[in-house]
């Protein structure tokens, strides 16, 4: 089992922010109010994001698509409750390439969903409703038509 750790400082300052660190050497900002970084609830969606687009891509690498550029574009409702938890996520995948399969996309984004992605299951096994939808952009030389 892989081992991760992070450190979280706060900058004691007359806001309540904080810097992680991760044990690898990354720094992140974290501040409620979005002036230094990001919240910490929009964390957890670009993790989310990063873990399953991981996965989109390197299936659909290892399926010899020609992707020329692959985006997630998470958005999330919450809980009008404190603790404000994630009710809803909905991940939209924009695959842009040549002659790319449908069927491939869609593999790829169930394989993350249901089998790689961590983030995605631990949420979706916490009581939050993940969705997914996908668009194919088709490209001619880099360029999109």
């Amino acid at each position: 089992m892989a081992d991760l750790s992070v450190d979280i400082s706060w900058l004691k300052n007359e806001a309540i922010n904080f810097k992680a660190a991760s044990g690898s050497g990354h720094e992140v900002m974290m501040d409620s109010d979005q002036v230094l970084g990001s919240k910490p609830m929009e964390l957890i969606l670009m993790g989310l994001g990063g873990c399953a687009s991981y996965d989109v891509v390197s299936i659909l690498k290892k399926s010899r698509q020609a992707i020329k550029d692959v985006r997630c574009e998470v958005s999330a409702k919450r809980a009008d409750a404190i603790p404000a938890v994630f009710t809803d996520i909905h991940l939209h995948f924009v695959v842009i390439g040549t002659d790319i399969k449908e069927s491939q996309v869609a593999r790829a984004i169930e394989l993350s969903a249901t089998k790689y992605c961590s983030a995605s299951k631990m949420l979706a096994d916490g009581g939050v409703n993940i969705t997914h939808d996908y668009e194919i952009i088709e490209s001619d030389n880099g360029k999109v038509k």
